[in-house]
């Protein structure tokens, strides 16, 4: 039974439709406004999912408090930050971005907790930096005008954003690591770090200023519609998947697996958009995917 295999895949194909469903309400409401709806409504249902099976029993002190700052910079900054890239650049550049976390977790291990950089890893590193910059700035074609190719303000405001969110999932991670493989349950984890960056968000809302501008757009039931149901598919099921997934098998291949959305999104958005996607975004992205494999 290949359990941590699966778990890993199925998380990368729920990123790859929660990124296209994201899209049009992230556009409309902007990063901040998304993201708090959004951890909202997948926070109440991890919960109520956790409070009826009573796996927060699982949850010991020290697992809370690493979890409660793995959430703060992962999901809580770390999201915000995506979804801030996902609408200025649409959901192939922001996904195929966030596979950049992998050579950043990299990086963080070879100046900070002095790891070895071998040469399999160094080629990665390369191949994922070439693959992102290929499907970035050669993944498009003239005949594709659909709204998800779009790219809405400034390239490289939302690369710098796509950037910080990958640094902020790789140190996410390597915090969560070790909690998860304890034997953690995946589902209390996942509603734990949801609930705590949910409350975080709507702290600050209710905290800003009193005469800060009201939303442009007001939230209707389609907004609401779309923007719940990319919560449940990339957050509540996605996240859970890939905890699931740490907790059952090694953490470089689970890491491998879950990278493979920025492919995997690809012949999604091809039925979706019904436009081919570029040459330039199928070699980037399966170049990035092989970096991924090389470092892991």
């Amino acid at each position: 039974m290949y359990i941590a295999e699966c778990s890993a895949l199925a998380a990368a194909l729920c990123w790859s439709f929660g990124g296209l469903v994201s899209t049009s309400p992230t556009r409309a409401l902007g990063a901040v406004r998304f993201n708090r709806i959004r951890l909202t409504v997948v926070a109440v249902i991890l919960i109520g999912c956790v409070l009826i099976t009573g796996s927060w029993r699982s949850l010991e002190p020290h697992a809370i408090v690493v979890l409660a700052v793995s959430a703060m910079i992962g999901i809580f900054l770390g999201d915000t930050l995506l979804y801030a890239a996902l609408k200025r650049l649409g959901p192939r550049r922001s996904g195929i971005l966030f596979t950049t976390n992998a050579p950043i977790t990299v990086i963080i291990g070879y100046f900070f907790l002095k790891e070895s950089l071998s040469s399999a890893v160094t080629i990665g590193c390369i191949l994922i930096m070439t693959g992102v910059f290929l499907a970035i700035f050669c993944g498009t074609t003239s005949s594709q005008k659909h709204t998800f190719e779009k790219i809405e303000g400034s390239l490289g405001v939302g690369v710098f954003f796509g950037f910080l969110s990958a640094l902020c999932q790789a140190i996410s991670v390597l915090i969560a690591r070790p909690v998860m493989a304890s034997g953690v349950d995946a589902v209390a984890a996942s509603a734990l770090r949801v609930g705590i960056a949910a409350l975080a968000l709507n702290f600050i809302f209710v905290l800003r200023p009193a005469g800060s501008k009201p939303p442009v757009v007001p939230l209707n039931s389609r907004l609401m519609w779309q923007t719940g149901l990319s919560g449940i598919i990339g957050m509540a099921a996605g996240m859970t998947f890939l905890l699931f997934a740490l907790a059952h098998g090694p953490a470089g291949l689970v890491s491998t697996l879950s990278a493979t959305s920025p492919i995997l999104i690809l012949p999604v958005l091809w039925v979706a958009t019904r436009e081919k996607p570029a040459p330039g975004a199928w070699f980037g992205a399966f170049l990035a995917v092989l970096g991924v494999a090389f470092i892991f």
